[in-house]
């Protein structure tokens, strides 16, 4: 199964790329643009049995390796 890791900073921790997204954005004309967050996605095939134990192995590297879970949060999708 195809599983979907989506990593992002919490909020309250400075997101340095998100500030220069937003500022280009500015530069640009598009005035109405504001907290702009950068993230992640990483795609992975897991396997599973189910989408219960295909999700749950991909949390556990979620975890383990794909966020840092002092400064980011991170969602899980399979499908």
């Amino acid at each position: 199964m195809r599983a979907k890791v989506h990593v992002f900073l919490k909020p309250g921790v400075l997101d340095v790329q998100g500030k220069a997204i937003e500022g280009a954005l500015h530069g640009l004309g598009f005035s109405d643009a504001a907290n702009v967050r950068v993230g992640k996605t990483i795609e992975v095939d897991v396997r599973g049995e189910d989408a219960a134990a295909a999700k749950a192995e991909a949390t556990r590297m979620a975890e383990q390796l794909l966020a840092n879970t002092v400064i980011e949060s991170y969602r899980v999708e399979v499908g």
